[in-house]
């Protein structure tokens, strides 16, 4: 038989466990509302109810942490939602089951990251783990609203401490301080952006909270090589011993490919009967087959490592582990930047030199976006105010026209004297 009492403090702690047992005291008071009394002594609070047909027990709070008053109270608003056809039980277990932001970024790896270039996806899985996933891991992906964003991007930017490099015993290192990161925080709102909006589409959530998030001023990096540098280069890369990283720094310099492009390029990407490289999507950055004219220097390259490398190898610069490219020629670069006197320059900049070239020469932002690959028209623009040396030189040549012209003026006294 259910044993019913007016429930309070007194009952409750009155309440004699029973060995191997747990058993229910019921308030005479709230219907379905009770006090589970555990063979431990552990007492609960519960509310049992029927919904769509279905005996329902939903676990209110223990005692004492809940008094009487404040579970009877709790217990009187699910009885509430129970009359207006809500049962509170499932929407526990809807809150419970419902996806948190670590399994929001956990699918954002596994289905979205395989469609971008190894890099770049190793890039963002750095900063979803280490950054992302310790700040909001455990929180549900509808809880993030515009303000989070804000916060988290703001603690991005600020950067955090890291052990300085330059100090030769690694024992002795010790902290910096903040080093701002904004560009960092740029990336991490990109990210971000992104992956609220596929969890739109999975039906995570209804809106985007890093929709429009304040992005940081960037500074580009623009350093273009001189001519008297570039003769300074191509002498250091002629003087160079390894001709194989130096052939590689001459393609980077006459294609403006990517470093890790010119590295595992396949002899099978080059026509060189029509001078064409073929770049397979899975070596470009935009993940789409890049297909470029190359001069007859570029296609000598290549004629010269088809003498140099064994037979049946596919790689124009195979590395020294078989079956593989060339892994990095960064070492070789540093070398090359000492020889050259050019301690600013990156590889990457030997890009940007031959943009500027194509640029001087009069090509127009729209051809040198396609042999750049860009896959953006503002990625090109960087290149825009180069163009405005050809416009000056035309400006000048119209002021040209209205110059005033010298004249020759005459000395009146020495007129006259003549006359």
């Amino acid at each position: 038989m259910v044993k019913r009492l007016k429930l309070n403090e007194k009952t409750l702690r009155e309440a004699e466990p029973i060995e191997g047992n747990s058993h229910q005291i019921f308030d005479t008071e709230i219907l379905g509302l009770a006090a589970k009394v555990q063979s431990s002594g552990t007492r609960t609070f519960t509310l049992d109810y029927r919904f769509a047909g279905r005996q329902r027990r939903l676990t209110i709070g223990r005692w004492p942490e809940w008094s009487v008053t404040a579970a009877r109270e709790r217990a009187r608003e699910l009885r509430r939602m129970i009359d207006e056809g809500q049962d509170p039980l499932a929407t526990r277990e809807e809150l419970r089951q419902a996806p948190r932001v670590s399994d929001m970024i956990d699918r954002y790896i596994r289905e979205h990251l395989p469609k971008l270039s190894p890099t770049n996806a190793s890039d963002q899985i750095s900063m979803l783990k280490k950054m992302l996933e310790p700040a909001w891991g455990n929180r549900l992906v509808t809880d993030i609203n515009k303000t989070d964003v804000a916060k988290f991007l703001d603690f991005v930017a600020e950067g955090r401490p890291r052990p300085c490099k330059k100090r030769p015993n690694n024992r002795a290192r010790k902290l910096q301080g903040h080093k701002p990161t904004p560009i960092r925080a740029n990336r991490m709102g990109e990210v971000l952006r992104k992956m609220f909006t596929l969890a739109m589409e999975w039906e995570w959530r209804a809106d985007n909270p890093a929709q429009g998030f304040h992005r940081r001023i960037e500074n580009a990096r623009e350093r273009f090589l001189s001519p008297d540098e570039l003769v300074r280069l191509a002498a250091a890369l002629d003087a160079a011993t390894d001709q194989r990283a130096a052939s590689i720094i001459r393609m980077c310099m006459l294609t403006g490919a990517r470093v890790g492009e010119v590295r595992n390029a396949r002899f099978e990407q080059f026509n060189l009967d029509y001078a064409i490289w073929s770049k397979p999507a899975s070596t470009t950055k935009q993940r789409k087959i890049h297909r470029v004219p190359i001069s007859q220097d570029v296609a000598a390259i290549v004629r010269q490592r088809q003498l140099v490398v064994p037979s049946g190898n596919p790689w124009v610069f195979p590395g020294d582990a078989i079956g593989k490219p060339v892994r990095e020629v960064r070492r070789f670069w540093v070398k090359v930047q000492k020889e050259a006197d050019l301690p600013d320059v990156r590889i990457h900049d030997l890009r940007h030199t031959f943009a500027s070239l194509l640029v001087s020469g009069g090509a127009s932002l729209e051809i040198i976006g396609r042999l750049l690959g860009h896959s953006q028209m503002q990625t090109t623009q960087r290149y825009a105010h180069l163009m405005e040396s050809p416009l000056r030189a035309g400006v000048d040549s119209v002021a040209s026209i209205f110059r005033p012209r010298p004249q020759l003026v005459h000395d009146n006294d020495k007129t006259q004297k003549s006359a």
